[in-house]
Formats: C-alpha cells, sequence, structure tokens
C-alpha cells in the first residue's frame, strides 16, 4: 500500500545512507501515518492520514 496521506498528500522522502567509509546507499524517510476513522461528507471513513494532520485538526475523528 502507498505510503501517502490521504488529506495533504504527503509522501516518503529520499536520501543517501554514508557510512563512515563514504559508502553510499539509498534509503527512505516513510510518512508517520496512522489509521483513524474520520468524518467525511459521505459519512464516516477509515482513511490512512500523517500526524501532522491529526495534530492540526485537519481531520474530524468520529
Amino acid at each position: 500500500m502507498a505510503q501517502i496521506c490521504e488529506v495533504c498528500g504527503k509522501k516518503p522522502q529520499f536520501g543517501n545512507n554514508i557510512s563512515h567509509a563514504h559508502n553510499v546507499t539509498r534509503r527512505r524517510w516513510n510518512v508517520n501515518l496512522h489509521t483513524v476513522k474520520a468524518k467525511v461528507e459521505s459519512g464516516n471513513k477509515r482513511v490512512r492520514v500523517c500526524t501532522g494532520c491529526i495534530k492540526s485538526g485537519k481531520v474530524v475523528k468520529a
């Protein structure tokens, strides 16, 4: 399942792991997603939302 917030569209960010010997490998920082039962226009629905949207009040819990 895609690591995307359904409210703000936040996605994983990509970068590099750099070891002491300066070996470079790709890595990713995932979004902190939670499944929340929220109020939507059509009623109550389970949505995958990042914690930033929950804290800021962009999601109204049902």
